[in-house]
């Protein structure tokens, strides 16, 4: 039997879906403007690519979704839980307390509710301090008005003994309904970027799981009893309940998407990938097919994180951009998003957005009406869009050789066909809808960063055990067992720390499992 599959993506402005077969083959595509409520932008994208595939509702095996849920929640600061956060690492950490540099409004908007308490660990796993229960479990009767736990230890990624102990009397307290992120699990090392990432992804837990509801409930309209999947921030799937349970990393899986989709449209394994949406343009690498993971600490919603996040520079630049003549010929940062339909020039509205421009030029076809705009405007903005393109293409090499480009995107019309800096340009087929094909040829993935001291276990032993973690972990979020491979091995000497310590981070990724 085929193995049907339909991937969806929702972005700010359009929700685009494909239907592809068991050989990768793609059978239907569509894009759709994204709904305020999502659910309606999907369904709508679900039957319209059903309807041009021709396969029918119980021939899907699988549904992949890449969804904006996570990222809109933070940025609007709504829906969050109210997160009890608990850093083990007092007397050592008591300099700076948690949420001390988030903005003023998301720290509200997750209750601010923080303390420090005894306990820890050093980097080599020798104990800091020794864990105070009593004083842990009055602590958690204390945050009586949280619904969401984050719990952070120092050296956590080393020995997570305190972090997995503080688990358990906040369920033996609170009972099992409410939710705990533990760091170990979400960020590497560095205490306060894996303890902001922890306490994200604990706001976050009540959003999750409205969205996989929604999600789950769409296919239930539609009669669909398919093996449902998220997409993730490095390219990859998680299973449903694995969504839930770390949503913030689900957060770049749009971007994500798009890369592993353009380097699988393309062929490119190697190169830079710009993909033009309605909203913004992001520019980002594809290294062997995946997308090239952060080196340094990511913000998300002005907050400083360390969990694993593709290496992504987002301008806003997209077909719904709105140009402005004001003192120059400017493109973006605003755009009319899912309203572009409304209030484009080209479809009747009063906004002059990119589209219009186009529309203007006789590059595209859209809209009920041409617009009358100056062809010194279209080319005075043509050339800001290439300036800022090639200005981040150039950030993003890691060398001043020419390299590939891949241009994808509904908003792709934008991007000229000779960029500087680049060796080729490539406009694949179905470029519109690179996101989308993204997730649905995904894989399942599993992670971990550690830091592990020789001293204690030797070379072979660390690398085995940080590949079994890895394993384990791809197992969890819902890969095939006979499938996962070990497919990247980063192993970095700390010679700045006693014990002959070392960083080892390993990534697994099998098959969807059936």
């Amino acid at each position: 039997m085929t193995d049907y599959r339909i991937g969806i993506d929702v972005g700010g402005t359009n929700t685009d879906a494909v239907v592809m077969d068991g050989d990768d083959n793609l059978l239907a595509k569509t894009k759709t403007p994204t709904t305020e409520d999502i659910t309606s932008g999907i369904l709508n994208a679900l039957d319209v690519v059903l309807d041009d595939s021709g396969v029918s509702e119980d021939e899907l095996d699988y549904v992949m979704l890449g969804t904006t849920h996570a990222t809109n929640a933070i940025t609007e600061r709504r829906g969050l839980n109210e997160v009890g956060v608990i850093r083990i690492g007092a007397p050592a950490t008591q300099s700076i307390r948690p949420l001390l540099e988030w903005p003023d409004d998301l720290a509200a908007a997750v209750g601010n509710n923080v303390a420090i308490l005894d306990g820890g660990h050093e980097f080599d796993g020798r104990l800091l301090n020794d864990l105070d229960e009593e004083q842990v479990r009055a602590q958690i009767r204390e945050f009586s008005d949280v619904d969401a736990f984050a719990v952070t230890s120092v050296f956590s990624p080393v020995r997570d003994d305190h972090e997995t102990r503080v688990a358990e009397l906040i369920r033996e307290e609170v009972g099992d309904d409410v939710p705990i992120s533990v760091s170990n699990e979400i960020g590497s090392v560095g205490l306060l970027e894996r303890e902001n990432a922890t306490a994200l992804n604990a706001a976050l837990t009540s959003v999750a799981s409205e969205a996989a509801n929604a999600f789950v409930e769409a296919m239930d309209e539609r009669g669909i009893d398919a093996n449902l999947y998220f997409g993730q921030n490095d390219g990859t799937l998680m299973s449903v309940d694995y969504a839930i349970r770390y949503p913030i990393f689900t957060v770049a899986s749009g971007p994500s998407n798009s890369v592993r989709g353009a380097a699988y449209l393309s062929q490119v394994e190697n190169g830079i990938i710009v993909d033009v949406g309605g909203t913004t343009t992001d520019v980002g690498a594809v290294t062997e097919g995946f997308p090239r993971e952060s080196s340094v600490a990511v913000e998300i919603g002005e907050v400083k994180t360390n969990f694993r996040m593709p290496d992504i520079i987002a301008i806003g630049i997209g077909g719904g951009s709105i140009v402005s003549t004001d003192g120059g010929v400017t493109v973006g940062p605003q755009s009319v998003g899912y309203k572009l339909t409304e209030e484009a020039r080209c479809f009747g509205g009063e906004t002059l957005t990119a589209t219009d421009l186009e529309v203007a030029a006789g590059t595209i076809d859209i809209g009920s009406e041409t617009p009358a705009v100056d062809a010194d405007i279209v080319e005075a903005a043509r050339e800001y869009v290439r300036e800022r393109v090639e200005r981040e293409v150039d950030r993003m090499k890691t060398s001043a050789d020419p390299v590939p480009v891949v241009i994808v995107g509904g908003g792709s019309i934008l991007v000229p066909d000779d960029i500087a800096g680049a060796s080729e340009v490539h406009k694949p087929d179905h470029y519109e809808v690179a996101n989308a094909v993204g997730v649905a040829i995904a894989q399942v993935s599993g992670e971990v960063d550690r830091i592990y001291s020789l001293d204690e276990m030797d070379r072979e032993g660390a690398i085995q055990h940080a590949k079994d973690e890895a394993t384990d972990n791809a197992l969890a979020a819902g890969a095939d067992p006979d499938s996962v491979d070990i497919v990247d091995i980063e192993e970095v000497p700390l010679s700045y720390l006693p014990g002959n310590a070392v960083r080892i981070k390993v990534k697994a990724a099998g098959a969807l499992d059936h």
